[in-house]
């Protein structure tokens, strides 16, 4: 090895000295739990201090919801820590299946099926569904897991349109007509890096339009990850923004449900199909019946009274961050989501706030170039519903106090 060592010890290095390694991991030794007045504080390894988290996916709070806890308790207890093997040998359950009609019925579909993550699903779902005679086009800030499904793919033409660009996707809707047989036009719909949204209503018409150009159509592919559970009136996400839905929506079960796995939701006929040729999912071990189980339980309170109540309590915590940040003079992207971003537009100015932040109690992630284009760094921001107003106004408080040295 020594000689491939040196050639990845290089590798590492350079990514450290142009700024893009992702650095040293922040190892969590503990939870101190929420209470009435301030939100759970995490502790960290080689800290003294109690950090107000603010750069999780977890935006409903569910991760720690005692019956999440008692539902994947249950059921480890029932059937072990793991399935055993993948799905079509011995490691389906009929909590899998259980939890696949609840995710349909949550999003109003015929069908759904669960991997072991949502990274793996857009890579099985996207891969699966291209041929040697697809065109794919894409939004250019999609997430990584579509560029790499895409790469992996190698359709007949990838095409990229500018970010939320309409005027650039009929471009390419146009451009792509007569070179193949079937289109797909893939984008997020909540936009991780800056918390706005797709455009889906005027995406999905424009898919309509094009749609008799090939002969087996324009379909469109929504992976929502960010947005289901977190945003809309009753956290059906995107499609519940912008009224519109895809032909293949993709989700998390790990951010907004607070547990782990990925899945995707669509017609009878997609399902079927998947099943029996998306690779990450036929060679992966499912997740395990108590993730199963945790969260159904999570869906099942996203949907009841209680899941609404933490909804508006999420969305007014939000609010209250974004106008904080504008009040103190800060550059932030409207919206209503709770990715927040700190536009500051400048790498070392970025660097100091997440160091300063820290210093203070506080867990926030920097997007630095190259990470992001000069010009576009920030300090992306992520409200959860177990944040209080107490802990908004702290980290304000803090944010004020940067301002001033």
């Amino acid at each position: 090895m020594k000689k491939l060592d040196m050639v990845l010890y290089k590798y590492t290095q350079e990514l450290a000295e142009s700024g893009r390694a992702k650095g040293k991991e922040q190892i969590v030794t503990g939870i101190i739990k929420a209470d009435a007045s301030k939100g759970p504080r995490y502790l960290l390894k080689g800290s003294d201090l109690e950090y107000i988290k603010m750069n999780s996916n977890s935006y409903l709070g569910l991760s720690m919801h005692p019956e999440v806890i008692k539902a994947e308790e249950e059921a480890v207890k029932r059937f072990g820590v793991g399935p055993g093997a993948v799905r079509f040998i011995s490691g389906s359950y009929k909590i899998h299946t259980d939890l696949e009609d609840k995710l349909a019925e949550f999003h109003a579909r015929k069908a759904a099926m669960i991997f072991s993550s949502a990274y793996m699903t857009s890579l099985g779902v996207i891969s699966s569904l291209i041929t040697s005679e697809t065109v794919v086009i894409s939004d250019t800030l999609n997430h990584n897991c579509i560029i790499n499904a895409m790469r992996m793919s190698r359709p007949l033409a990838k095409l990229i349109y500018e970010h939320n660009d309409m005027l650039d996707l009929k471009k390419k809707l146009d451009e792509a007509k007569g070179k193949g047989k079937r289109c797909l036009v893939i984008t997020d719909g909540i936009f991780s890096m800056r918390g706005d949204h797709a455009p889906l209503a005027d995406i999905k018409k424009l898919c309509e339009q094009a749609d008799d150009h090939f002969d087996e159509g324009v379909a469109l592919i929504v992976d929502d990850s960010h947005g289901i559970g977190a945003c809309g009136k009753t956290g059906r996400g995107t499609e519940e923004l912008t009224g519109a839905k895809a032909d293949i929506l993709i989700g998390t079960l790990g951010k907004a449900f607070g547990v782990n796995g990925g899945y995707v939701t669509g017609s009878k006929e997609l399902i079927t199909f998947l099943r029996e040729s998306a690779p990450t999912y036929i060679y992966s071990n499912p997740i395990t019946v108590s993730e199963a189980a945790a969260a159904k339980k999570s869906i099942e309170i996203c949907a009841a009274e209680e899941g609404q109540n933490i909804l508006k309590h999420l969305k007014e915590m939000t609010e209250r961050f974004r106008n904080g940040l504008t009040d103190l003079g800060y550059e932030t992207i409207p919206g209503e989501h709770p990715v927040v971003p700190l536009m500051l537009r400048d790498t070392q100015k970025t660097a100091d706030m997440v160091d300063y932040l820290q210093e203070n109690a506080i867990l926030a992630t920097g997007l630095n170039f190259p990470v992001v284009p000069k010009g576009e760094e920030e300090i992306r921001f992520q409200i959860n519903a177990d944040h209080q107003k107490d802990d908004i106004d702290q980290v304000l408080d803090v944010l004020s106090k940067f301002m001033e040295n």
